[in-house]
């Protein structure tokens, strides 16, 4: 029997959301730039329309990023009401989080009751990396926001049988396209069978319902990319990470086959450090710049970079990147202890020990693409389950659970009951997803908060459907006692596995633990059930709430967001977003300099120019893109640019290199013709607080400044 909602405040619930506030808000105060790639957009596309429409990287417009701009629309707003800060663009994230939170409750309680609402909404809050992205401004906690109020709205269309709630739910997933694309459709399968399954109506109706809902789908999915790419190219900012200057090519390429395959755009071969961490050989790729004709409006053709790694500065990759750091997209994948590339600070935990169960002290998340080995266990292991993998046992349980205790007896074995419906649309849900992570090769562990929903919901759904077998006769109750004893044991034991590399005293009595709980709760004799739940639920969250305390703790709003005690090591406040800071001395030299140029400078990837957007407001042009492989423009639009008057500086990282392609040769130009500017007699350093993980783009290191204003005078 089913616990009664009340119409009344759920205290309860009202806590947890506290925690979540907590746990997403506190300290975002000292999130910096958070991630410096998004906060530029957000400070570009509070300057003009046409920018807030496109999401344009720069004020200038010259470039997008490398997503819709749906989540950053809430980020830029957000950022006009309160001004720029780190807090005001990480707030809509921190928000949506919270809201996360609520909707567990709301999806879970009405059929299973307010204590698996609870659970759910609880599970939830304290999932690792639930609270990472929470406090940060990357858009995944805004898209599973959205993803959420779809699953909710279709459960209200199946129980009220409304055609106008469907077709609602299923233009929210088309709006969740276009906050992070192909990504929003891992929840389709689920929202199909549920539909089909629990709507009842007849079929007819149910068909053309469905069309209906497919069409809300397709046209909330469609609409602004086809929009944005029938504008003409000349008249609109150019779509980074796409090779072809178009959305629908962004969406299918590189946000869409090449998160699956692992490849990286353009280039046809996978990052270094993608895939299997143990074997990241730490090289570049191979492979050539784009040969063909790049600018906007023209097809590119042939290869990008060699050894191009996504942001750095043309050739300059970031290795070793510790979790709470300002990562890039793209890792070599170095032991932790190693120096990056453009640093000479060592990792804050290069000197935690690994253990016997712990094959990288640093438990995951400490490498952009720190993803474990491919298969179907992989995210048990601690790159990713150190992050996602905390309830992941009780989950898969609880899946089965579900499926087997409401399971009404007289119904054929073809039937299945309201509750079971409930079980298939967090299965659809999760089965996919986990499919996907189990088998991808681009794409960062912070990404699995699109595991959370479900892992929360089939953990409340099963302790739920254990409760109900454990009050039934017969063989009934030992089977809920071996359920509960399964799933205690077993994550207990995997938990024990993630806290082995920073706590060995407690992950040996996670084990004790785990061990005793399981033959308590086999025991023929059951009695104190309450006492035994409350042991056994305090026993599985206290060490997953630490983890999930830790970015709240260190005050973390970082790029590549993940939780772990190694963020307790830093400074409050140093996490301040691959490519925030800048060199104050070429700043302060080019902007007295600029005179009427269009841009401050010109230099080769966004994470070099986005500290320089942030700090002055003022246009940078980001020729490759994010990557540093998008072929933007021509050799010949570049010199006419020169030639107008619109660009007089160009700014290389001391790691920077010419290459083939449109971008080699615009490199190579500009060594050849500029003229080497000395704006300032000793290294230049930014004035902020230095962060130990710097090291992607040109940052804070030298950087060699051409005037280009000299060539056509």
């Amino acid at each position: 029997m089913k616990e009664k909602i009340k119409p009344k405040f759920d205290w309860y619930l009202v806590a947890i959301l506290v925690l979540s506030a907590f746990l997403y808000g506190w300290g975002i105060w000292d999130a910096g730039s958070a991630n410096s790639y998004y906060t530029a957009a957000i400070t570009s596309m509070t300057k003009s329309w046409s920018n807030f429409w496109y999401g344009a990287f720069d004020p200038a417009g010259f470039i997008t990023v490398d997503k819709p701009p749906v989540a950053l629309w809430f980020m830029a707003i957000s950022a006009k009401i309160f001004g720029i800060h780190g807090w005001s663009v990480v707030l809509p994230s921190v928000l949506a989080g919270i809201g996360s939170v609520y909707f567990m409750y709301k999806l879970i309680a009405p059929k299973f009751g307010a204590w698996p609402g609870r659970i759910a909404a609880l599970v939830m809050t304290l999932t690792p990396t639930v609270v990472a992205n929470s406090r940060t401004n990357n858009m995944d906690a805004i898209l599973v926001f959205f993803l959420l109020l779809a699953i909710f709205i279709l459960q209200k269309a199946v129980s009220k049988k409304n055609i106008w709630l469907v077709i609602l739910s299923f233009g929210l997933v088309g709006v969740s396209f276009n906050i992070k694309m192909l990504q929003a459709f891992m929840i389709l399968p689920a929202m199909l069978v549920y539909y089909w399954i629990a709507i009842k109506i007849p079929w007819k109706k149910k068909v053309a319902w469905l069309f209906a809902a497919v069409a809300s789908l397709a046209i909330f999915t469609l609409a602004y990319p086809v929009a944005v790419d029938s504008v003409n190219k000349s008249n609109r900012p150019y779509i980074g990470s796409s090779q072809k200057n178009s959305l629908l090519e962004l969406a299918f390429g590189y946000n869409g086959t090449e998160r699956l395959l692992g490849q990286s755009t353009g280039t046809g071969g996978a990052f270094p450090g993608m895939g299997s961490t143990k074997k990241a050989s730490g090289k570049g790729m191979t492979g050539t710049k784009p040969s063909g004709k790049g600018g906007k409006g023209q097809k590119p053709s042939g290869k990008p970079t060699t050894g191009q790694q996504p942001g750095a500065t043309n050739g300059n990759p970031m290795n070793g990147q510790q979790p709470g750091g300002n990562t890039g997209k793209g890792m070599t994948g170095k032991k932790p202890g190693q120096q990056s590339a453009n640093s000479k600070v060592k990792m804050p935990n290069s000197k935690v020990k690994t253990g016997k169960m712990g094959k990288m002290a640093q438990g995951g998340g400490n490498n952009a693409f720190a993803i474990g080995t491919a298969g179907p266990f992989r995210l048990f292991q601690s790159d990713l389950g150190s992050q996602i993998g905390w309830y992941l046992p009780l989950a898969i349980l609880g899946l089965l659970a579900g499926l087997f205790g409401f399971k009404r007896r007289e119904d054929k074995w073809y039937q299945i009951s309201d509750e079971q419906k409930e079980v298939v649309l967090w299965a659809g849900w999760f089965v996919p997803v986990y499919g996907f992570f189990s088998v991808a090769s681009f794409f960062h562990p912070y990404y699995t908060i699109m595991l959370a929903p479900a892992i929360a919901a089939l953990t409340a759904i099963g302790g739920a459907a254990v409760a109900k077998l454990a009050k039934e006769d017969g063989y009934r109750p030992l089977i809920a006692r071996i359920f509960i004893s399964l799933g205690t044991v077993s994550t207990l034991l995997l938990q024990a596995y993630y806290v082995w590399s920073y706590y060995q005293i407690i992950s040996i009595i996670l084990v004790i633990v785990a061990v005793l709980l399981a033959i308590w709760w086999l025991l023929p004799k059951q009695t104190n059930y309450k006492i035994k739940i409350l042991v056994s639920l305090i026993s599985i969250v206290t060490m997953a709430g630490w983890w999930s305390l830790t970015p709240t703790l260190s005050h973390s709003s970082d790029a590549i967001p993940a939780a772990s005690p190694t963020l307790l090591g830093q400074t409050s406040g140093t996490a301040m977003g691959m490519g925030s800071e800048v060199n104050t001395q070429l700043m302060n030299y080019t902007e007295k300099h600029q005179g009427s140029a269009k841009y401050l400078f010109a230099t080769t990837d966004s994470n070099s120019a986005s500290g320089y957007i942030i700090k002055t407001g003022k246009s940078v042009m980001a020729i490759g893109g994010y990557n540093g492989t998008d072929p933007t423009m021509t050799l010949s639009e570049f010199k006419q640019l020169v030639k107008s008057g619109q660009l007089k500086y160009f700014v290389m990282g001391n790691n920077s290199k010419a290459t083939s392609g449109q971008i080699g040769k615009i490199l190579s130009w500009v060594k050849k013709n500029g003229t080497t500017v000395k704006y300032s007699s000793t290294t230049a350093t930014s004035k902020t607080k230095q962060n130990p993980m710097q090291g992607m783009g040109m940052q804070s290191q030298n950087a060699t400044l051409y005037d280009l204003s000299t060539i056509y005078n």
